[in-house]
């Protein structure tokens, strides 16, 4: 009965904390969750599960269920996949849509999302192709969030790629480091059977997508496109003793794209602010979005920062009472006194005996 009661509580203050985190959310984000929870309702039919998810064999021509590629994102099978989405989709919406909008919010969740589902598609049919097996065509059903999660890891890495999330006596788990990380626990999981292969396929799959708009594609407000600073290339992603080897390799297919036109070189520029009106110097590595983009991360920080300081007053009052006064220290300062002429050592000193001087005078 404890344990009923026990448990009847934690539900009442998870739909709590459920309620005031859609409260403090925008509309997209809002709209997202809610077709997630509908979704969830539909999952227990079996019907409805092969319509609306993504099987590669029905995605591809003849067959080619397009609608799956936009729906099969709104759906999970799992309760603990649903707490996942409902979680990571709010946390990251406050962090993300204040600075890009809502429109391009729902524009980065429907590339991501679509761009999963043909990636994850076409990497199944390329088993095929090597195997042979009709099962990877028409038993595999990819469902889920999990892609657009990568792409949201690998956007919270492009806005702050070198904070700290925990210290380690082998180095620092920065921002940078936790799309590769999820993504390699989630192999060594594979590898045990606790972790589905549609999960990594789609995690990969975002990941890639997401990197690759936000890289070249995402148009800003100033008019530029993509993010190109140094701190976001694919190497980055790994650790630094790896970097090198696959800058090389990433540097070589993008070149190579460049050539056949695919990718174009962008051309980073920096305007100084003292300079003559329309002069341009042009400085590899430095991108005005990038300072402005920072700028602002800085400025909310700053201002959360100072808001929690102003919420909490009685916190400095008890700061104040309980701080050591340091006792008075008396210092005796000696009176002043004439000081005696020294003497010069440059002028000769003269003694004069007035009285001896007199007594030769009387004589």
């Amino acid at each position: 009965m404890a344990t009923i009661k026990s448990l009847g509580r934690n539900i009442s203050y998870l739909r709590q904390q459920f309620a005031a985190l859609l409260e403090n959310t925008s509309t997209s984000v809002k709209f997202i969750c809610i077709v997630v929870l509908f979704s969830y309702c539909l999952s227990f039919s079996t019907e409805a599960v092969l319509l609306l998810s993504v099987t590669p064999g029905y995605l591809l021509p003849p067959a080619f269920w397009i609608w799956s590629a936009f729906t099969f994102c709104f759906l999970e099978i799992h309760i603990w996949d649903l707490c996942v989405d409902l979680v990571t989709v709010g946390l990251c919406g406050k962090l993300i849509e204040p600075l890009w909008g809502a429109m391009e919010m729902m524009t980065f969740f429907a590339i991501v999302n679509f761009g999963v589902a043909v990636l994850s598609s076409l990497f199944y049919l390329f088993l095929y192709m090597c195997t042979n097996d009709p099962d990877l065509l028409f038993d595999i059903h990819i469902q889920g969030l999990i892609g657009y999660i990568a792409g949201l890891s690998v956007a919270v890495t492009q806005i702050m790629p070198d904070y700290i999330i925990v210290k380690t006596p082998i180095g620092k788990i920065r921002n940078r480091n936790i799309p590769l990380m999820v993504w390699f626990t989630g192999v060594i999981l594979w590898l045990f059977g606790l972790f589905k292969g549609t999960y990594l396929t789609m995690f990969l799959s975002g990941l890639l997508i997401s990197w690759i708009y936000l890289r070249f594609y995402q148009k800003h407000n100033n008019g530029t496109r993509g993010d190109m600073a140094d701190d976001f290339t694919f190497a980055s992603f790994f650790p630094n003793v790896l970097q090198p080897p696959i800058a090389v390799v990433s540097n070589t297919i993008y070149g190579f794209f460049v050539r056949v036109g695919i990718c174009r070189k962008v051309v980073r520029r920096f305007d100084m602010s003292n300079a003559p009106p329309g002069l341009i110097i042009n400085l590899p590595g430095i991108d005005p979005h990038d300072s402005e983009r920072r700028r602002q991360i800085a400025l909310k920080a700053l201002s959360e920062r100072l808001s929690k300081d102003h919420a909490k007053p009685w916190q400095q009052e008890r700061a104040k009472k309980h701080s050591p006064i340091p006792p008075a220290v008396s210092i005796p300062i000696p009176e002043t006194t004439t000081p005696k002429p020294l003497a010069s050592p440059l002028i000769p000193q003269v003694s004069v005996n007035i009285h001896n001087h007199t007594s030769n005078t009387n004589t």
